[in-house]
């Protein structure tokens, strides 16, 4: 299996990603240049989380016209598996790969903390190893995550089961006061309707090593590698 890694200037976790892939997981992985057109080389795409060419505009405004984007759209629409974190969410929603759009925190300040999310469906390409109401944790760092949609658009979600992890309480419980950034629905990462592509506003990268005080994003990395070998 082998995954592309998304480098977009101003990107700043893909060498995580990296390491989690090839150390962690001990999969082939590379860097792919964001002007690079050919992507016929990999089983699975992540769009890294950071900030891609400084959000200037907005989060992910400027990136989805980056060269890259149309192959990675082409091999979404065939069937490969394409993650998106925080950054890389961003970039998705901007690309239309996913629906809806980010907004600033409703506080209006950067965010850096775990977070606890529960899990909504028990996904097989992304979340393959856990159950739904599941209660993982993973850190997240961003100033424009609130996800955002009309209300046609948030039922399509909730009746097609592509919203898969919502912000909750250590007990799975969902409430305002465990909504960090003010998320429609608390909404914390949604899957497209094909169930290939899947954004998340939280980092699995900084959480898949005991060192690191969580070891839950492990299991959305894992099911990916296992996904793309299956594709």
């Amino acid at each position: 299996m082998s995954t592309a890694v998304i480098h977009f200037p101003g990107v700043n976790c893909d060498l995580d990603t990296l390491h989690v892939l090839r150390a962690v997981f001990g999969e082939e992985a590379r860097l792919v240049w964001h002007e690079e057109t050919d992507l016929d080389a990999f089983d699975a795409i992540v769009l890294p989380g950071g900030f891609a060419h400084g959000d200037y505009l907005r989060a992910g405004a400027i990136a989805r016209f980056s060269p890259v984007m149309d192959a990675v759209r082409r091999h979404a629409e065939r069937g490969t598996p394409v993650l998106g974190i925080c950054n890389g969410f961003q970039v998705l929603l901007e690309a239309g790969l996913l629906p809806g759009a980010m907004l600033r925190n409703a506080g209006q300040q950067f965010i850096c903390r775990p977070v606890h999310l529960r899990v909504e469906q028990a996904d097989p390409t992304f979340l393959a190893s856990c159950r739904a109401g599941e209660v993982l944790t993973m850190p997240i760092a961003h100033g424009e995550g609130r996800y955002f949609c009309d209300e046609a658009t948030l039922a399509r979600l909730e009746a097609r089961g592509q919203i898969l992890l919502r912000y909750c309480d250590p007990a799975g419980q969902v409430t305002a006061a465990a909504n960090p950034n003010g998320s429609l629905a608390s909404i914390a990462g949604i899957r497209s309707e094909a169930g290939n592509v899947f954004g998340l506003m939280p980092h699995p990268e900084r959480a898949s090593e005991a060192i690191l005080g969580s070891e839950d994003g492990r299991a959305i990395f894992a099911s990916l590698c296992r996904a793309a070998v299956a594709a």
